[in-house]
């Protein structure tokens, strides 16, 4: 178990960490897209001086909507992304965010950055890394004794 996220309602482990990997990532990307989207908006009313595309509310009603949704998104896009960086880095090092905060020394042999990533993703470097419908192929063998499906 790497933690228990509310979001997803469940434990992050080995099993479900490429899925909460992709969804952070995931709501990072619409988080910054939709923040590039109000940004634009804003500019183009500004620049057309609240032409009609931009009469649906009054002007100070938009700019206090602008306002709330800009800072929606960037919270959000800030979040997602230290929560992601911070999963590629648990992967990377081959520890889990609860064993970085105990700063615990391991008493495994710690794999390299290309092997945790393939355990965690699937097994070669593809699309398939980033399509949540697909789940990571792991060979089960002597490399990995200790994971098993529930």
């Amino acid at each position: 178990m790497d933690h228990h996220c509310p979001w997803v309602n469940n434990c992050v482990g080995e099993s479900n960490q490429k899925f909460f990997v992709l969804f952070t990532l995931y709501i990072m990307l619409m988080s910054s897209h939709a923040l590039m989207l109000v940004l634009f908006h804003c500019l183009g009313c500004i620049n057309s001086q609240w032409g009609p595309e931009c009469t649906y509310f009054s002007p100070p009603a938009t700019i206090i909507l602008i306002l709330i949704l800009t800072f929606e998104a960037l919270l959000f896009a800030l979040f997602t992304a230290i929560m992601f960086g911070t999963q590629v880095h648990s992967i990377c090092t081959d520890e889990t965010s609860i064993e970085q905060l105990k700063q615990e020394k391991p008493t495994w042999v710690k794999k390299s950055r290309c092997i945790s990533m393939q355990t965690v993703f699937g097994q070669k470097l593809s699309v398939g890394w980033l399509n949540p419908f697909v789940s990571p192929q792991r060979q089960w063998g002597k490399e990995d004794p200790y994971m098993y499906s529930v």
